[in-house]
């Protein structure tokens, strides 16, 4: 099966302004391109992640999953100048998520191992019509002589829960790099909350360049990670005392 397109004014505004905002309903037909389908029960899995235990700042808000993949880079053409195959996404070893203190200062410097992602969450096709979008799009990003043979992706679903005192921190080191190439950042469910703005800045980390909220589920961000700096701000609770969190999913993607 040949890969999706990408959309070209999609990729023209993320080589100008070196980040997007992709509504869902723009989203969605992207990701279908793909294989997407089943949004419902790859959601769910949300509901089944792990407590993140290597907060430094003592916080209990966030539950997660991880794992690794390899993502090839397909070729310009393929066999007889045919449009190239979908790459064949490879999963890694299980293996700990690491970033030095000058990306992460909040969590740096240690390597965290993470429950990681569910068999069936893996293979699913949403995740998989996911990592192939993501590889579409680096790899048009790239320029050619430029690209690597793959892709180094790595997958984390995340929930952030607001707290006895209603709040809860999407980023809680700031305004920050992730020391990769690129960044996608998938909206999967809200509940019960508000807040939770994504800002972009220049490298400066003073010059606002944009920003928005991720509310429906399949809203996407997309970050060029060399380019410009990206956080959120806290989510506080609508009805204090009752379930609150912020779903997402994040792949961020770096040469192999």
């Amino acid at each position: 099966m040949s890969p999706a397109p990408v959309p070209t004014d999609l990729l023209a505004l993320l080589q100008k302004e070196g980040f997007a905002f992709v509504p869902a309903k723009l989203n969605r037909k992207f990701l279908e391109g793909f294989g997407l389908k089943d949004w419902a029960g790859f959601a769910e899995s949300w509901n089944h992640l792990g407590l993140d235990r290597y907060m430094a700042d003592g916080g209990h808000y966030r539950r997660r999953r991880y794992a690794t993949y390899s993502i090839p880079c397909p070729p310009e053409t393929g066999p007889d100048d045919r449009a190239p195959a979908r790459p064949v996404i490879q999963p890694k070893p299980p293996q700990p998520h690491y970033q030095s203190r000058d990306y992460n200062p909040l969590n740096g410097d240690i390597e965290r191992w993470f429950a990681p992602i569910l068999p069936e969450i893996s293979t699913h096709p949403a995740l998989q019509a996911t990592l192939q979008a993501a590889g579409a799009l680096a790899t048009e990003l790239t320029p050619p002589e430029r690209r690597p043979a793959s892709w180094h992706a790595e997958v984390h679903q995340f929930r952030i829960e607001a707290d006895t005192e209603g709040h809860g921190k999407p980023t809680p080191e700031g305004l920050h790099r992730d020391g990769v190439d690129f960044v996608f950042v998938l909206m999967v469910k809200r509940h019960n909350i508000r807040e939770g703005e994504t800002s972009i800045t220049a490298l400066d980390r003073e010059t606002l360049l944009g920003s928005f909220t991720l509310t429906e589920p399949l809203d996407a961000a997309l970050v060029n990670d060399h380019r410009v700096f990206h956080g959120v701000t806290p989510v506080e609770a609508l009805a204090v005392g009752q379930p609150a969190y912020r779903d997402v999913l994040v792949v961020t993607l770096r040469h192999e």
